[in-house]
């Protein structure tokens, strides 16, 4: 008999809901808000009611709020009118829009000002990504490809020979490219701001792309047209011992490169508990990655040149240099597919490693106040950036159980008995309903954290920063009701 009527009473409080200024002016504004929107001042806050409320960042625990009708009725009082408040409002617009004239003319002749003096204002940080990881091996490949690009322009000169032209074209695009590899990986590490707030990362990804299509259409393009021409016209060469001399060199210096960007790319992928070849065809790291294949191919390119070279010194016929052109420039031009292809699947977004995507959700799953998870993603954004998304279905009664463990129960108590109307009853219920929303945002701000907690654990000691968007699948507000007063109020009524 009392059940009924307790659904009698919650219907009838539920029928006079009308969501309007009632509840809206409940909202709560924070100070910074409160100031810009309002045009108030900090001391006029000070008068007004203030209210902690749980923090959304993890280095704060609670910060001020304050309620949004008190704000209304203080901005009345300072300016007099809706109408002067608005007036005030435009006027501070349009000197915002001076403002920021004044300082984008300000910075256009800041910049102009270091161009003709030179800035010398320190870049630590920036620099810094130049003396190790990927940033070395980069510096290192454009020195040496700097030098092997000059001697065999040189060698070419001196022999006329299509391969050797091949292979200078070759060095010329892998030192161009490394350049712009070097760009990425400076803007890569640059501090978020406004306009791009998850800041760089892919600039990585993107000058790998660019550097691909360029070694398609500088190394293979030239590679063929020269070799081509060498075909038709075949010409004869002049003596090969100062290219051979220089191809040695080169092989030698190409080779060292290449064992820095293969130890590098061990080193990473041991710290990711990847296997080389998966992290390498990944393109886990674009950077290094550019410079192995780069090298790689260069090493390749250097047998093909002298060998097709030394059957022309034997043989005295011109079209094996020709083809060993062809073969430098197919060569560059299954290395540019390949970085195409891998870097716009990266910036297309890559889910994680299933098994670290496994160990996550068990731990959501895993979780007593968790009853179910759906649509997990797991996305890599680059240089150790994941994103992760998960929408939850908590478990309205663990939570409760967790919001009632910190409660007065006498209090709690003796609130239930003053309730004497159902307009009182719905005082209590949205008093409570509230905490408990907060008690659930303490709950997925907990997970948030064991979620990090995990994740870098299981990839030891790689520097990663890991970012959530967990998407809360709040069916519980029912079940918070029913069991506050089921478990509270069904006894008095």
């Amino acid at each position: 008999s009392q059940s009924p009527m307790l659904n009698q009473l919650i219907k009838a409080v539920l029928k006079k809901r009308e969501y309007g200024p009632k509840y809206t002016q409940n909202n709560f504004i924070t100070g910074v808000r409160a100031i810009n929107e309002f045009c108030l001042k900090s001391s006029d806050l000070e008068q007004l009611r203030k209210i902690r409320r749980r923090s959304p960042h993890e280095d704060t625990e609670s910060f001020t709020v304050y309620l949004r009708s008190d704000v209304e009725a203080k901005s009345l009082e300072v300016w007099g009118s809706p109408e002067a408040l608005a007036r005030e409002k435009k006027l501070r617009k349009e000197a915002e829009i001076e403002y920021r004239e004044r300082l984008f003319r300000n910075q256009k002749i800041l910049r102009e000002y270091r161009d003709f003096l030179g800035n010398t204002k320190p870049r630590s940080r920036t620099t810094s990504v130049f003396f190790k990881g990927p940033g070395k091996v980069v510096m290192v490949a454009i020195c040496i490809n700097g030098l092997n690009c000059f001697f065999k322009f040189l060698a070419w000169i001196y022999t006329g020979s299509a391969s050797m032209f091949s292979e200078a074209i070759h060095s010329l695009s892998d030192t161009c490219n490394q350049g712009l590899l070097a760009v990425g990986i400076s803007k890569s590490v640059q501090t978020p701001d406004p306009t791009h707030p998850y800041g760089f990362s892919n600039m990585r990804y993107i000058a790998s792309l660019i550097s691909g299509v360029g070694i398609f259409m500088m190394g293979a393009g030239l590679s063929w047209y020269h070799g081509i021409m060498g075909l038709l016209n075949p010409q004869p060469m002049e003596s090969l011992l100062w290219a051979y001399c220089i191809l040695a060199g080169s092989l030698a210096s190409e080779g060292a490169t290449l064992l820095v960007a293969v130890n590098e790319l061990r080193r990473s992928a041991r710290a990711k508990g990847m296997s080389f070849y998966k992290y390498v065809m990944e393109s886990r790291d674009p950077s290094t990655n550019v410079i192995l294949l780069e090298d790689t191919a260069a090493v390749l390119g250097v047998t093909i040149a002298a060998t097709c070279m030394g059957l022309t010194s034997i043989t005295g016929n011109p079209l094996y240099d020709s083809l060993g052109s062809l073969g430098v420039g197919t060569l560059l031009g299954v290395v540019s597919a390949f970085l195409i292809y891998t870097n716009t699947e990266a910036l297309l977004g890559r889910s994680i490693q299933p098994e670290q995507v496994q160990r996550l959700t068990e731990l959501l799953e895993n979780d007593p106040s968790v009853r179910a998870i759906h649509d997990v993603k797991a996305t890599d954004l680059g240089l150790g950036k994941v994103r992760f998304k998960a929408e939850v279905d908590f478990d309205g009664r663990v939570v409760t159980r967790s919001y009632l463990e910190k409660q007065d129960f006498d209090q709690m108590l003796q609130e239930i008995q003053e309730v004497k109307t159902p307009e009182e009853l719905e005082t209590f219920m949205l008093k409570h309903g509230e905490n408990i929303i907060d008690t659930l945002g303490a709950e997925v701000d907990r997970l948030e954290k064991e979620l990090k907690v995990r994740y870098i654990h299981n990839n030891h000691n790689a520097s990663c920063f890991l970012e959530y968007c967990v998407c809360v699948t709040m069916l519980i507000i029912s079940q918070v009701y029913v069991y506050l007063l089921s478990n509270l109020m069904v006894h008095d009524w």
